[in-house]
């Protein structure tokens, strides 16, 4: 799962969830993705060593695989977000940093704090939300329709331990 829960400290009702993008393709497979396609983009090139035709091709090989460096780089940098969830007994804070680097923040007082899953009528299925102080704020829009439904019950429970540990 794209999310983590960290294990609270003895004697402290901090809690704290931190969750994160999927990545499919970790930085080490993308280092051989990459390097596997120079490779097969090689191969038939050996055939055309010695003539002019290799000259006419490699230019628009290269391009290629500069095109595939470019997007994948690019859907690294759009991925590199994170959202981190402190619950105490006193209050829920959310910090999401964006791809950009800007940072939104969200707060509210545990007790009135709850979750919300919308599983329909929202901009996706089963539609997580915070609400509180006013506002209603989403929560794990990276994540897949099955991680959303795993984690609102987590989250449900957690807001409701808080409430108790006061």
């Amino acid at each position: 799962m794209p999310y983590e829960w960290s294990p609270p400290v003895v004697g402290s009702p901090l809690t704290r969830l931190d969750l994160w993008p999927h990545r499919s393709l970790p930085r080490r497979g993308f280092a051989g993705f990459m390097a596997a396609t120079c490779l097969m983009i090689s191969l038939p090139l050996f055939g055309l060593l010695g003539t002019v035709l290799l000259w006419w091709l490699l230019p628009f090989l290269a391009l290629a695989v500069a095109g595939l460096w470019w997007a994948l780089q690019s859907s690294y940098a759009s991925g590199d977000m994170h959202e981190a969830l402190t619950i105490d007994d006193q209050a829920v804070h959310l910090t999401r940093t964006n791809p950009g680097g800007d940072v939104q923040e969200w707060d509210c007082n545990c007790y009135w704090a709850q979750v919300d899953m919308y599983p329909t009528g929202g901009p996706v299925a089963h539609y997580l939300t915070l609400k509180g102080d006013g506002r209603e704020v989403e929560i794990g829009a990276f994540l897949s329709e099955d991680e959303r439904k795993a984690l609102y019950p987590e989250l449900a429970n957690a807001l409701q331990l808080a409430r108790t540990a006061r």
